[in-house]
């Protein structure tokens, strides 16, 4: 069973399909209820299908949703009932109608969102790709999912087409900031990807330039130093009237600050210096979980930076569009070097007021195949 299951993952993998995982129970089988897991929530959110956090708690705050079984003799419909209970706290709950037809106590069961209906394929019973019904609906909710990058690849070259983009304002998130303007994207400081479920990264120029996967704060409740103003204050520098910390942190050497990484037993990611010891600490599975929440599919844009006069205009090159990163991948590239971290941590000389941009983790673009399978370039101009 456990090799159908895989196979099954990886042909939903494969068609860049995401997907959640649900196991009902005997006991949520019996009593039809089961628990929307954070896997489940998380799914839900990115796909823009349903909000938990901002559902009421009881019966009158129940939603219902349209569903569908897909499997090897035909579809059928289900309801979904999306609800939190009263009582436990208000735990996220869900139930489908005639699921205990569909499955048995304990087999693997994946969620995907299609056209934002909920669809639900027994990973335990039925060989995806060995079914026709399965593998067809497998196939048009592929390109489905296509549908909505070719649709922002074709806006990208339709800007690129009208020539270089003027910079909407000054500074490092220029770039992104003015590509997401003419793209009709409003400007907001939501975690959640920024076109319909895609993420946009911009950098200006070579490709030796690192492109930001995310960023990530430490956990200060492992870690020696307590916050970004502590670690400024042990190893920041004056510059500019300001009193900084910006550098870069890489599992291969020290930096000029003497500061490095290393990994510590597969699971924690530790900030060291080379005279002080342990500075700030990071979970791995935290580090896991940033990617695989910000980089479910993103496009990575390239563009030269063009000085008119005063002002900076942007000419759209090309894009890198990546699927479903190799979490796995993570360690072996922190420890080679190419993912590494930006502090950009400054007391303000006028205000003493201290800002912390980051910590930024970041991968330089030729190194994106080792992390995300098979990515796709398109040439914009």
């Amino acid at each position: 069973m456990t090799n159908l299951v895989e196979l099954n993952k990886s042909s939903l993998a494969k068609r860049g399909l995401d997907f959640a995982i649900l196991i009902p129970t005997s006991t949520g089988l019996t009593k039809s209820i089961l628990d929307a897991t954070q896997t489940i929530r998380n799914l839900f959110e990115l796909k823009n299908f349903h909000t938990y956090s901002l559902q009421g708690k009881g019966q009158s705050n129940s939603v219902l949703e349209l569903g569908y079984f897909i499997t090897p003799q035909g579809t059928s419909e289900t309801r979904i009932s999306l609800y939190r209970p009263e009582t436990k706290n208000g735990d996220p709950r869900l139930w489908f109608t005639g699921l205990k037809y569909f499955t048995v106590p304990d087999q693997q069961i994946a969620l995907i969102i299609v056209d934002n209906r909920l669809c639900l394929l027994n990973l335990s019973r039925d060989h995806f790709e060995t079914t026709p019904l399965i593998r067809n609906f497998l196939d048009a909710a592929e390109d489905c999912e296509e549908r909505i990058a070719k649709e922002l690849l074709a806006k990208l070259k339709a800007i690129a087409a009208q020539g270089p983009i003027k910079a909407i304002k000054r500074g490092d998130t220029a770039i992104g900031m003015t590509i997401e303007h003419a793209l009709g994207i409003p400007a907001n400081s939501s975690k959640e990807p920024d076109y319909k479920g895609i993420e946009l990264k911009s950098a200006r120029g070579a490709g030796a330039t690192r492109s930001t996967l995310f960023a990530q704060v430490a956990d200060w409740t492992q870690s020696p130093k307590k916050s970004s103003e502590e670690i400024l204050n042990a190893h920041g520098y004056v510059r500019d009237d300001n009193f900084k910390l910006y550098c870069t942190i890489s599992a291969l050497k020290s930096n000029s600050q003497g500061l490095k990484f290393e990994i510590r037993d597969e699971e924690l990611l530790v900030e060291v210096s080379d005279s002080n010891g342990d500075v700030a600490v990071w979970s791995i599975n935290t580090l896991k979980n940033r990617l695989l929440e910000k980089h479910r599919e993103t496009f990575w844009i390239k563009a030269n930076a063009i000085r008119k006069g005063e002002d900076e205009y942007y000419e759209l090159i090309s894009v890198i569009h990546t699927k479903s990163p190799l979490v796995n991948q993570l360690i072996p590239l922190l420890e080679a070097g190419a993912i590494t971290m930006d502090h950009l941590i400054k007391r303000s000389g006028c205000t003493g007021r201290v800002s912390e941009k980051g910590p930024l983790f970041k991968i330089k673009p030729q190194d994106l195949p080792l992390l995300f399978p098979e990515p796709k370039e398109y040439k914009l101009s």
